[in-house]
């Protein structure tokens, strides 16, 4: 159930900051349902792969390169799902800083467990 709730969450915000950033589009909320579940895909098989490639990077940047993986996670999304789109990569870096942001606000407000 925490699972579902979370996912929902993410949509929700997913067209929440579709409808004020700019750069960022979403067909609707379905799409942004498919976008929260592949992200979190993505977030479970692929970024780990990525942070342990770019280990080395990550410690020079003092692990500020982090935000570029998150960046590179957002667009490896919107060429999966069809129906949303990041214009670049400066976009879906402050995108993806949005995202978590209001995600850990919304988690501790539900009092779900990130």
């Amino acid at each position: 159930m925490k699972l579902i709730i979370k996912i929902l969450i993410t949509s929700a915000l997913v067209l929440l900051i579709a409808n004020f950033m700019s750069g960022v589009h979403v067909a609707g909320f379905t799409t942004a349902l498919i976008v929260a579940i592949v992200l979190g895909l993505l977030n479970i098989f692929i970024k780990p792969i990525l942070v342990i490639l770019t280990f080395p990077i990550t410690i020079v940047t003092l692990g500020l390169f982090l935000l570029a993986i998150n960046a590179i996670i957002i667009l490896l999304c919107d060429g999966i799902v069809g129906g949303f789109s990041v214009d670049s990569f400066w976009t879906a870096l402050f995108f993806s800083i949005i995202l978590s942001i209001l995600q850990s606000i919304m988690y501790k407000i539900l009092g779900e467990d990130k």
